[in-house]
């Protein structure tokens, strides 16, 4: 299930200097909005909120205040509010997010009426606007609500559909606030510099798995964490990102596809139909090389039946990387990453050659802190055009990040 997957991928940093302005409404989900902001806190950013008279009968801003955001807001004409307070989120913020809103809400901002605090906020901000609508779903399902949101989506507003669930109410439909990635990465998009945007990218990522009976496979100990990082970064600033993941589970956006394989050859079919079609690909998955031969007695071998230890024959399996580069186009970019526990320069320029790579990126594996399931990496990074860095030990996150800077200064 969508809520199983794992999101460390968005446990991003760096957005210092970026402000976001929440709006909250009244909604039994307000209460939600505190872990957002909480979020977007860690994330680097700075947060103020305003809340409508009815959203304080579900959360106060004192509780906003406690997680550090400021200044927090509810009355337009209170004595402590800034004189021009209904001006100052067009004046400071770079996004400003209304979560949850509200159909009451939709329909204020849709029709650009100006009667609180938030309202009057929302019409005078120019910048990037996200609503995460949350109510009933008969009130989502109205006729009105609908050509209200479809009316904001159609101006630029950022829409983050509801979830379908179980409701606060005891009725089950369309209504539930989207779950918190999904707003989270919809915010940071809209605040992150889209310098990715119109560029089609493919990242492949996770391990693949070899069977050699129905219950025993040849693999290795990929998680996909550094390509989720990465599909995730160039999502974030602004690409069409297509996801072929092996057997591994992380959550992404909607508007990334994600084709989900299992073995090697199903990788490289997957990889190859993509491909005519992409600018840029990363190719994180960690490949099997080799494929047994499937057991000839057909389903699960029998230990206990057999005679002696069963024979594997190893095949060697397609490599991907290669006939991706041997087939690049002039207009194309391709990333590869190598994995290696000595010599790792001359691995990894060799390979970078050989495969006809851009950009390659090669990790030290065997020590504590790198490669296979770490959260952190080291890396050495050759490019095209004969420049090399070395870069010590960094989130994966972060790696990310400047492994699409080092690109972009191709």
């Amino acid at each position: 299930m969508a809520n199983d997957r794992r999101t460390e991928h968005l446990d991003v940093t760096g957005y210092m200097g970026r402000l976001v302005h929440l709006g909250v409404t009244g909604s039994v989900a307000a209460f939600k909005a505190l872990s957002l902001a909480r979020r977007l806190l860690a994330a680097g950013a700075g947060v103020t909120v305003t809340l409508t008279p009815a959203a304080c009968r579900f959360v106060t801003p004192l509780s906003f205040e406690a997680l550090g955001a400021s200044p927090v807001r509810a009355d337009m004409f209170s004595p402590d509010s800034a004189r021009f307070a209904h001006l100052e989120p067009a004046q400071t913020a770079d996004c400003l997010a209304v979560v949850p809103a509200t159909a009451d809400f939709l329909a204020r901002l849709s029709l650009g009426l100006a009667d609180d605090l938030l309202a009057c906020q929302a019409l005078a901000f120019e910048g990037p606007v996200v609503v995460a609508p949350a109510m009933n779903p008969r009130l989502w399902r109205a006729a009105p609500t609908q050509e209200h949101f479809a009316r904001l989506i159609a101006r630029g507003v950022i829409g983050v559909l509801p979830d379908f669930g179980l409701m606060a109410c005891g009725e089950t439909g369309q209504g539930r606030l989207a779950r918190e990635e999904a707003v989270f990465a919809a915010i940071l998009r809209a605040i992150t510099p889209q310098d990715l945007a119109g560029k089609r990218v493919l990242v492949s990522l996770g391990p693949t798995r070899e069977y050699f009976d129905a219950a025993r496979f040849w693999s290795n100990p990929s998680t996909g964490f550094m390509g989720a990082c990465l599909a995730m970064a160039a999502w974030l600033r602004g690409a069409a990102v297509t996801v072929v993941s092996g057997p591994v589970s992380w959550w992404f956006p909607e508007e990334v596809p994600v084709v989900r394989v299992t073995s090697a050859a199903e990788m490289a079919e997957a990889c190859l139909d993509c491909w005519p079609r992409t600018d840029i690909a990363a190719m994180t998955a960690a490949v099997a090389d080799f494929s047994p031969e499937p057991y000839a007695g057909g389903g699960k071998f029998k230990k206990d039946t057999a005679d002696g230890a069963p024979l594997v024959v190893l095949r060697p399996t397609r490599d991907i990387l290669a006939a991706m580069g041997e087939t690049k186009q002039p207009r194309q970019r391709l990333i590869g990453f190598c994995a290696e526990t000595d010599h790792l320069v001359e691995h990894a320029a060799a390979k970078r050659q050989r495969k006809n790579c851009d950009l390659m990126v090669a990790n030290p594996i065997g020590r504590d802190g790198t490669g296979f399931a770490a959260a952190t990496n080291e890396a050495v990074v050759l490019d095209a055009a004969g420049r090399q860095e070395t870069w010590p030990s960094l989130a994966k996150t972060e790696m990310a990040w400047k492994i699409w800077d080092s690109l972009n200064r191709l």
